[in-house]
């Protein structure tokens, strides 16, 4: 198994890359998380995940990904206006 860090992830896509700790990126699709298939698999930037690494088609790809450990809730990206 290999550590890394969710480099970022579309949730509307599915997809996404993870940064191994070993270097490099690694594309992680939402059919490779671990979990219960009942709920919505997704996953956040900056979380920590250990995974295993097999040859995708255009290179190397994430399978059996479990998260180790959430990042923190982030702020929205826009700004509020008050009136």
């Amino acid at each position: 198994m290999t550590n890394g860090i969710v480099k970022w992830f579309n949730s509307r896509k599915g997809y996404g890359f993870i940064t191994s700790d070993e270097g490099g990126d690694v594309f992680v699709h939402f059919s490779a998380i671990s979990g219960d298939d009942d709920k919505y698999k997704t996953l956040h930037e900056n979380d920590k995940v250990e995974f295993e690494v097999v040859e995708g088609q255009k290179g190397p790809q994430a399978n059996n990904v479990v998260i180790t450990e959430a990042a923190p809730p982030q702020l929205n990206s826009y700004r509020e206006f008050r009136y």
